[in-house]
């Protein structure tokens, strides 16, 4: 996947940081996914999921949280291990970047491509918690 369709050369360079990080890890099935997120000012957090059969983080999540109160974020990747590439983010993932971060980006891959679409367009038809409770 090495063609992208509104991926600039930025956002490869971010893709490369959560591959590299992934391929540094021991290969095992306790780490399977690394994330990495780029706030507005260009600053890079990183996350790995923890597996563990009652269902631990996924690497999305855990980088949202190492950036902590970081600029607002603009794009987070998850790269899969043993050479899987961009992945999208999962459902729970999805709601929870939604609701944290909702003008956040995310590569996606697309026919043996890479695409950069809004979280808002990978749920089109979500549940507004902070629309439904006046925040």
């Amino acid at each position: 996947m090495d063609r992208a369709a509104g991926v600039s050369a930025a956002d490869l360079a971010l893709i490369d940081c959560a591959r590299a990080l992934i391929t540094s890890l021991p290969d095992n099935e306790n780490h399977t996914v690394a994330a990495v997120v780029r706030d507005i000012t260009g600053r890079l957090f990183e996350g790995v999921n923890l597996y563990h059969f009652t269902g631990g983080p996924c690497a999305e999540p855990v980088a949202v949280a190492a950036a902590g109160q970081a600029a607002p974020l603009e794009l987070i990747v998850a790269v899969g291990n043993r050479g899987r590439g961009v992945l999208a983010p999962c459902g729970r993932c999805r709601q929870i970047l939604f609701d944290s971060h909702p003008g956040i980006e995310v590569p996606v891959p697309e026919d043996q491509r890479v695409r950069r679409v809004g979280i808002r367009e990978l749920l089109p038809y979500t549940y507004d918690w902070h629309a439904e409770n006046g925040g």
